[in-house]
């Protein structure tokens, strides 16, 4: 059977046997992607981890999934309707924090729901009856994504963010147990990087800015995200190197200087690895792809 996920998606790592999945940064993706579910289009069954947020729409079960980026999802037990759709996307699009790393996204008004601390890393979500908004706008994110007019992105953007409008509104009543608040030290270690990312920043460091030692941090963020402490830290500086690549003229020196590598040749290698492109060639297609 092929990779039922879409292309946007790609395998970045395995933790503890089990593969993780992340979301192509490249300009050349959409920030959105849709895919049908269903006995016909079976998902992958085997236990996975996503590193980006995803909703699963069931519209037979007046339903959705949302699914915690980080926790181990095994769907292999719950049936999928057909006509399900599950919509990935990469939060950076949103703005406003959402670049951030995940754990953080408590702070976030339209991400604060993919952040239960369900260990199935699924919490279901009903709909309220007669509620065609998950309906209407799935089928319109899909349309656009396959016709690709001018202003696809844009508009795929608009319809996924009055769904997770509706979805903060649906989940105001979730019992605190389902909140990452209850991970306050998490919580304070990704604030820290947040802070810190674009100046000098290791284990020690941070480790030292929440008032425990370099091996607890370790242990700690390992068993809660799969990662280690320098690949947030990474993670944080590539999130801030595309919005400035993107967003910006500066010399390719002076972003590295700004995300806390001010190596130029060491960031393009960091930037090399993360992205599969040098952040030239990221910005020339980023360009390109704008003036089409």
């Amino acid at each position: 059977m092929s990779d039922p996920r879409p292309l946007s998606t790609r395998l970045v790592r395995q933790h503890r046997g089990v593969p993780v999945y992340g979301y192509r940064s490249d300009p050349a993706t959409p920030p959105v992607s849709v895919l049908r579910l269903g006995p016909l289009h079976p998902p992958d069954l085997t236990p996975h981890i996503h590193d980006f947020p995803v909703l699963v729409h069931l519209p037979a079960e007046h339903e959705v999934w949302v699914v915690t980026p980080g926790r181990v999802v095994d769907i292999g037990h719950l049936p999928l309707p057909e006509a399900s759709t599950a919509v990935f996307f990469d939060p950076g699009a949103l703005g406003a924090g959402s670049g951030s790393p995940w754990p953080t996204w408590h702070r976030h008004p339209l991400l604060s729901a993919f952040l239960p601390g369900h260990a199935s890393g699924l919490l279901r979500v009903p709909l309220p009856p007669g509620h065609p908004l998950w309906t209407e706008a799935m089928a319109a994110i899909d349309g656009e994504l396959e016709a690709r007019r001018e202003g696809f992105q844009q508009a795929a953007l608009a319809h996924l963010t009055l769904l997770l409008i509706d979805l903060a509104r649906l989940t105001t009543d979730i019992p605190g147990e389902f909140r990452l608040l209850g991970e306050p030290l998490l919580a304070e270690v990704f604030e820290v990087i947040d802070r810190g990312f674009g100046e000098p920043l290791s284990l020690r460091d941070v480790a030292a800015a929440v008032g425990v030692t370099p091996g607890h941090l370790t242990t700690l963020v390992r068993r809660r995200t799969g990662r280690t402490v320098q690949d947030w830290i990474t993670e944080r500086r590539m999130a801030h190197a595309r919005e400035l690549l993107g967003g910006s003229d500066l010399p390719i020196a002076m972003i590295a200087s700004r995300v806390g590598l001010p190596d130029p040749s060491y960031f393009s290698r960091v930037f090399r690895q993360a992205h599969e492109l040098s952040p030239r060639a990221w910005r020339n297609q980023l360009h390109g792809d704008s003036h089409r």
